[in-house]
């Protein structure tokens, strides 16, 4: 499940973003976070918004907890977190007013904390050579392609320490080491979230010409604050129709590797082949690492795989979860003592099977399939890890067709399930 966090700064961590939403007071290892974390969703999508400088812009950039920020995200469940800060630009194509999307940072920063690994015998190397996330990125400028606002991409930002502003000699200094945009709060911040795993990037809005530019003048508090509240809307746009499209982008691009063949095997079926995911390296790799990222920490014991396509996915994420694969086969098909489990055809019935000796009582256990359909055979599947003890984790798909009610019959059931595509009504 896709949870975006979103720190807000200058003026851009505006609540009614949110539908239906509530605040929560966390507490991490590292002290409060510099507010209390605004929760709720937007088209659905759980998203929780953190005011950088406090909700009254009371903490100086120096004295933001950063580490507390962003693992409270975490902590919270946050997949992904978007930024927003107001910017200085230091190129004259930068203009006030555009919106700015950088791909690498410079550290001018003094006094922080910018690691959550400083400690004695924990020390971590993280690699940092593309710190913010170029799909997030390149989403962000589809929406703004979109609403004809003005961007710029792939710009390198300087984090200074603040509260001050630059001197004239420190701006042109930024310059000729290539800086493109200055701010006071993306380092450590962007730092923190790449060594938690977290896909992290910043909207910036272009505010003034910092410090450097002749016949401009040079930037004072008063001068951000005007052209914030003058463009916050814009970014206000920007996340309302980006953050959702955050949320599908792998389900889409996964759905993309999906080959539909009409009328087989029979005429009115439409025939999800998988055949095309399996033999396309980036879309199985993308499966298998939101499975992984689902169930790394579910403390699964078994994998069990449907026959036949529920092989291959189980046994890979198997493989990378660290855990026992168990095939669940045909009738007739298992070599040795058997349980077995009926379940009703449209015309008729037919059985699944399982070796008996191969689940143990209160095994925790992830039952994956290609796809769900009807649910008869998954629900069955259900039983007979019951039946000798399991406890199911969840079931898990790659493909949903919710038009027929399949995931329905499960969860009616009282068991949990998961997928990552869906076909409805096609």
């Amino acid at each position: 499940m896709i949870k975006v966090g979103i720190i807000g700064g200058s003026g851009l961590d505006d609540p009614k973003l949110l539908q239906d939403f509530s605040e929560q007071e966390v507490e991490t290892p590292y002290g409060k976070p510099s507010s209390k974390i605004t929760c709720g969703n937007i088209s659905g999508i759980p998203v929780c918004i953190l005011s950088r400088h406090g909700k009254h812009h009371e903490i100086p950039p120096t004295l933001v907890n950063y580490r507390a920020n962003v693992y409270a995200l975490k902590m919270l469940g946050c997949t992904h977190i978007l930024a927003t800060s107001a910017v200085g630009s230091l190129r004259s194509e930068i203009k006030p007013g555009n919106l700015v999307f950088p791909s690498q940072f410079i550290d001018f920063t003094k006094q922080r904390k910018s690691s959550f690994f400083d400690e004695l015998g924990e020390v971590r190397h993280t690699p940092m050579a593309e710190p913010y996330n170029k799909k997030i990125r390149d989403l962000l400028c589809e929406v703004c392609n979109q609403f004809g606002f003005e961007y710029n991409r792939d710009k390198t930002i300087i984090t200074i320490e603040g509260p001050r502003f630059s001197s004239k000699a420190e701006s042109n200094m930024f310059r000729q080491i290539g800086a493109d945009i200055i701010n006071m709060s993306s380092c450590p911040e962007v730092i923190l979230a790449n060594e938690l795993g977290i896909p992290y990037q910043t909207i910036a809005m272009s505010t003034d010409y910092d410090c450097w530019k002749e016949n401009e003048a040079p930037v004072t508090w008063e001068m951000i604050l005007k052209r914030m509240n003058e463009n916050a809307d814009k970014v206000k746009q920007l996340l309302l129709i980006a953050i959702p499209k955050i949320a599908n982008y792998d389900s889409d691009f996964i759905k993309d590797k999906i080959r539909t063949i009409p009328n087989f095997p029979k005429q009115g079926i439409m025939f999800r082949d998988i055949t095309t995911l399996l033999n396309d390296v980036e879309g199985m790799n993308k499966v298998i690492e939101i499975f992984c990222k689902r169930y790394s920490d579910k403390n699964i014991d078994i994998v069990c795989g449907i026959e036949s396509r529920g092989f291959i996915i189980g046994s890979i994420l198997a493989h990378k979860l660290g855990a026992p694969f168990v095939p669940i086969r045909k009738k007739g098909k298992l070599p040795y003592e058997v349980v077995r489990e009926e379940y009703s055809l449209e015309y008729g019935t037919d059985s699944i099977e399982v070796h008996k000796d191969a689940i143990k009582y209160g095994q925790r256990v992830l039952i994956v399939d290609d796809l769900i359909a009807t649910g008869g055979t998954s629900l069955a599947a259900c039983n007979l890890v019951k039946k000798l003890g399991g406890e199911i984790v969840e079931c898990s798909f790659v493909i949903d067709l919710p038009d027929l009610k399949g995931k329905e019959k499960i969860e009616k059931n009282g068991f949990k399930t998961f997928s990552i595509v869906k076909f409805e009504g096609e």
